[in-house]
Protein backbone atom coordinates (compact mmCIF):
# COMPACT_ATOMS: atom_id res chain seq x y z
CA UNK A 1 0.00 0.00 0.00
CA UNK A 2 1.83 2.85 -1.00
CA UNK A 3 0.92 6.59 0.59
CA UNK A 4 0.90 8.48 -2.36
CA UNK A 5 -1.96 8.33 -4.84
CA UNK A 6 -2.46 10.93 -7.51
CA UNK A 7 -5.59 9.86 -9.27
CA UNK A 8 -7.46 9.04 -5.82
CA UNK A 9 -5.67 10.40 -2.69
CA UNK A 10 -5.32 8.55 0.56
CA UNK A 11 -7.16 5.65 -0.75
CA UNK A 12 -5.61 2.68 0.81
CA UNK A 13 -6.89 4.38 4.04
CA UNK A 14 -9.94 6.34 3.40
CA UNK A 15 -13.13 5.50 4.65
CA UNK A 16 -15.17 3.30 2.58
CA UNK A 17 -18.73 2.27 3.75
CA UNK A 18 -17.66 3.15 7.67
CA UNK A 19 -14.30 1.39 7.77
CA UNK A 20 -10.99 2.08 6.29
CA UNK A 21 -10.52 1.06 3.00
CA UNK A 22 -7.72 -1.43 2.98
CA UNK A 23 -9.86 -2.72 5.79
CA UNK A 24 -12.17 -5.06 3.64
CA UNK A 25 -9.63 -7.07 2.08
CA UNK A 26 -7.68 -7.93 5.08
CA UNK A 27 -11.01 -8.64 7.08
CA UNK A 28 -11.47 -11.22 3.79
CA UNK A 29 -8.01 -12.46 3.63
CA UNK A 30 -8.23 -13.33 7.90
CA UNK A 31 -11.02 -14.93 7.01
CA UNK A 32 -9.89 -17.29 3.96
CA UNK A 33 -9.04 -20.46 5.00
CA UNK A 34 -6.25 -21.38 2.41
CA UNK A 35 -4.46 -18.50 3.55
CA UNK A 36 -1.66 -19.01 6.31
CA UNK A 37 0.19 -15.64 6.66
CA UNK A 38 -0.65 -12.01 5.67
CA UNK A 39 1.91 -9.34 4.80
CA UNK A 40 0.81 -5.27 4.24
CA UNK A 41 3.75 -3.78 2.74
CA UNK A 42 3.80 0.30 2.68
CA UNK A 43 5.69 3.09 2.86
CA UNK A 44 3.67 5.00 5.07
CA UNK A 45 3.18 5.55 8.40
CA UNK A 46 -0.42 6.78 8.63
CA UNK A 47 -1.33 3.05 6.49
CA UNK A 48 1.15 1.25 9.01
CA UNK A 49 -0.80 2.88 12.04
CA UNK A 50 -4.02 2.09 10.21
CA UNK A 51 -3.56 -1.60 9.83
CA UNK A 52 -2.34 -1.83 13.54
CA UNK A 53 -5.56 -0.05 14.96
CA UNK A 54 -7.78 -3.06 13.16
CA UNK A 55 -5.17 -6.12 12.96
CA UNK A 56 -2.57 -5.44 15.41
CA UNK A 57 -1.21 -9.35 14.86
CA UNK A 58 -1.28 -8.50 11.17
CA UNK A 59 3.15 -8.53 10.16
CA UNK A 60 4.08 -4.67 8.42
CA UNK A 61 6.85 -4.75 5.80
CA UNK A 62 8.13 -1.11 5.51
CA UNK A 63 9.71 -0.16 1.89
CA UNK A 64 13.42 0.75 2.39
CA UNK A 65 14.06 4.42 0.41
CA UNK A 66 15.61 2.86 -2.63
CA UNK A 67 11.66 1.30 -3.37
CA UNK A 68 9.80 4.64 -2.29
CA UNK A 69 8.42 6.77 -5.06
CA UNK A 70 5.39 6.45 -8.04
CA UNK A 71 7.68 5.24 -10.65
CA UNK A 72 9.13 2.08 -8.93
CA UNK A 73 7.75 -1.14 -10.47
CA UNK A 74 6.27 -3.81 -8.90
CA UNK A 75 9.02 -6.61 -9.55
CA UNK A 76 11.26 -4.94 -6.83
CA UNK A 77 8.40 -4.65 -4.60
CA UNK A 78 8.26 -8.66 -4.81
CA UNK A 79 11.51 -9.33 -4.69
CA UNK A 80 11.50 -7.19 -1.61
CA UNK A 81 8.55 -9.16 -0.17
CA UNK A 82 9.75 -12.48 -0.55
CA UNK A 83 13.42 -11.76 0.91
CA UNK A 84 11.56 -11.32 3.62
CA UNK A 85 9.48 -14.34 4.10
CA UNK A 86 10.07 -17.82 4.53
CA UNK A 87 7.20 -18.61 1.95
CA UNK A 88 7.27 -20.64 -1.16
CA UNK A 89 3.96 -19.88 -2.81
CA UNK A 90 2.59 -16.54 -2.53
CA UNK A 91 -0.84 -15.17 -2.88
CA UNK A 92 -0.72 -10.89 -3.83
CA UNK A 93 -4.31 -8.72 -3.42
CA UNK A 94 -4.51 -4.75 -3.30
CA UNK A 95 -6.59 -3.00 -0.54
CA UNK A 96 -7.99 -1.63 -3.80
CA UNK A 97 -10.04 -4.53 -4.28
CA UNK A 98 -12.17 -4.12 -1.28
CA UNK A 99 -14.85 -6.41 -2.59
CA UNK A 100 -12.95 -9.64 -2.69
CA UNK A 101 -14.60 -11.82 -0.78
CA UNK A 102 -12.51 -14.81 1.20
CA UNK A 103 -14.82 -17.80 -0.41
CA UNK A 104 -13.03 -16.42 -3.70
CA UNK A 105 -10.06 -16.07 -2.46
CA UNK A 106 -9.90 -19.68 -1.86
CA UNK A 107 -11.38 -21.12 -4.30
CA UNK A 108 -8.28 -19.45 -6.08
CA UNK A 109 -5.60 -21.10 -4.18
CA UNK A 110 -7.56 -24.39 -4.44
CA UNK A 111 -7.57 -23.69 -8.34
CA UNK A 112 -3.88 -23.15 -8.63
CA UNK A 113 -3.20 -26.00 -7.03
CA UNK A 114 -5.69 -28.32 -9.92
CA UNK A 115 -3.68 -30.64 -12.17
CA UNK A 116 -2.60 -28.83 -15.15
CA UNK A 117 1.00 -27.89 -14.56
CA UNK A 118 0.00 -24.07 -14.27
CA UNK A 119 3.12 -22.00 -12.80
CA UNK A 120 1.13 -19.25 -11.77
CA UNK A 121 -2.60 -17.58 -11.53
CA UNK A 122 -4.38 -14.06 -12.16
CA UNK A 123 -7.60 -13.01 -11.42
CA UNK A 124 -9.50 -11.64 -14.71
CA UNK A 125 -13.08 -10.55 -15.48
CA UNK A 126 -15.13 -12.00 -18.63
CA UNK A 127 -15.84 -9.54 -21.20
CA UNK A 128 -18.96 -10.60 -23.49
CA UNK A 129 -18.82 -7.25 -25.58
CA UNK A 130 -17.79 -6.84 -29.11
CA UNK A 131 -14.37 -5.27 -29.11
CA UNK A 132 -12.73 -3.11 -31.55
CA UNK A 133 -8.86 -1.85 -32.24
CA UNK A 134 -8.21 1.25 -33.21
CA UNK A 135 -8.72 0.82 -36.81
CA UNK A 136 -12.37 -0.34 -36.67
CA UNK A 137 -11.37 -3.84 -37.25
CA UNK A 138 -13.41 -6.38 -34.38
CA UNK A 139 -11.29 -7.59 -32.37
CA UNK A 140 -13.44 -10.78 -31.51
CA UNK A 141 -16.93 -11.07 -33.37
CA UNK A 142 -17.92 -10.52 -36.93
CA UNK A 143 -20.12 -7.49 -37.79
CA UNK A 144 -22.04 -9.10 -40.43
CA UNK A 145 -23.29 -11.83 -37.87
CA UNK A 146 -24.08 -9.42 -35.58
CA UNK A 147 -24.69 -12.65 -32.41
CA UNK A 148 -26.27 -11.51 -29.78
CA UNK A 149 -23.48 -10.64 -26.82
CA UNK A 150 -23.74 -13.41 -24.59
CA UNK A 151 -22.65 -15.78 -27.18
CA UNK A 152 -19.49 -14.14 -28.04
CA UNK A 153 -16.47 -15.96 -26.94
CA UNK A 154 -15.42 -14.49 -24.16
CA UNK A 155 -12.43 -12.03 -23.66
CA UNK A 156 -10.45 -11.60 -20.37
CA UNK A 157 -9.64 -8.30 -18.45
CA UNK A 158 -6.73 -9.13 -16.08
CA UNK A 159 -8.60 -7.35 -13.15
CA UNK A 160 -5.53 -6.89 -10.53
CA UNK A 161 -7.91 -8.59 -7.96
CA UNK A 162 -5.26 -11.66 -7.16
CA UNK A 163 -1.95 -13.13 -8.38
CA UNK A 164 -0.49 -16.61 -7.10
CA UNK A 165 2.74 -17.97 -8.18
CA UNK A 166 5.85 -19.31 -6.64
CA UNK A 167 9.51 -17.85 -5.51
CA UNK A 168 10.79 -20.49 -7.85
CA UNK A 169 8.25 -19.33 -11.05
CA UNK A 170 9.19 -15.64 -10.28
CA UNK A 171 12.67 -16.36 -10.25
CA UNK A 172 12.09 -18.06 -13.81
CA UNK A 173 10.08 -15.80 -15.16
CA UNK A 174 10.85 -12.34 -13.26
CA UNK A 175 6.99 -12.20 -13.04
CA UNK A 176 4.45 -12.90 -11.17
CA UNK A 177 2.70 -14.20 -14.38
CA UNK A 178 4.28 -16.86 -15.60
CA UNK A 179 4.99 -19.08 -18.70
CA UNK A 180 1.75 -21.09 -18.07
CA UNK A 181 -0.70 -19.03 -15.86
CA UNK A 182 -4.09 -19.84 -15.14
CA UNK A 183 -7.00 -17.52 -15.93
CA UNK A 184 -9.62 -17.37 -12.89
CA UNK A 185 -12.55 -15.36 -13.34
CA UNK A 186 -13.68 -13.95 -10.78
CA UNK A 187 -17.19 -12.28 -9.99
CA UNK A 188 -18.02 -9.89 -11.38
CA UNK A 189 -19.34 -7.80 -8.19
CA UNK A 190 -16.01 -8.22 -6.69
CA UNK A 191 -13.67 -7.22 -9.26
CA UNK A 192 -13.56 -3.40 -9.09
CA UNK A 193 -10.06 -2.37 -9.05
CA UNK A 194 -10.13 1.54 -7.45
CA UNK A 195 -8.28 3.13 -10.22
CA UNK A 196 -10.63 6.42 -10.31
CA UNK A 197 -12.69 8.61 -7.81
CA UNK A 198 -15.52 6.91 -9.83
CA UNK A 199 -14.35 3.26 -8.92
CA UNK A 200 -14.13 4.47 -5.27
CA UNK A 201 -17.78 5.73 -5.94
CA UNK A 202 -19.09 2.02 -7.30
CA UNK A 203 -16.90 0.29 -4.70
CA UNK A 204 -18.89 1.95 -1.25
CA UNK A 205 -22.14 1.94 -3.11
CA UNK A 206 -21.87 -2.18 -3.68
CA UNK A 207 -20.23 -2.42 0.02
CA UNK A 208 -23.07 -0.57 1.92
CA UNK A 209 -25.49 -2.45 -0.38
CA UNK A 210 -23.88 -6.05 1.00
CA UNK A 211 -23.59 -4.78 4.10
CA UNK A 212 -27.50 -3.94 4.46
CA UNK A 213 -28.03 -7.31 2.76
CA UNK A 214 -26.27 -8.81 5.50
CA UNK A 215 -27.68 -7.44 8.27
CA UNK A 216 -31.44 -7.90 6.76
CA UNK A 217 -30.44 -11.53 6.41
CA UNK A 218 -28.84 -11.73 10.41
CA UNK A 219 -32.20 -10.14 10.84
CA UNK A 220 -34.14 -12.92 9.42
CA UNK A 221 -32.39 -15.66 11.05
Amino acid sequence: MKGHSSRVPGKNIRPLAGKPCCYWIIAELLKADRIADISVETDDDGIEATVRADFPGIKILRRPDALKGDFVSMNPLIEHHMANSDAEVFLQTHSTNPLLRAETIDAAVEAYFEPGGHDSLFAVSAMHTRLYWPDGSPVNHNPKEMLPTQHLPPIYEENSCLYIFTRDSFAKNGHRVGDNPKLFPTPHLESVDIDEEHDFAYCEFLMERRLAEEAAAAGRS
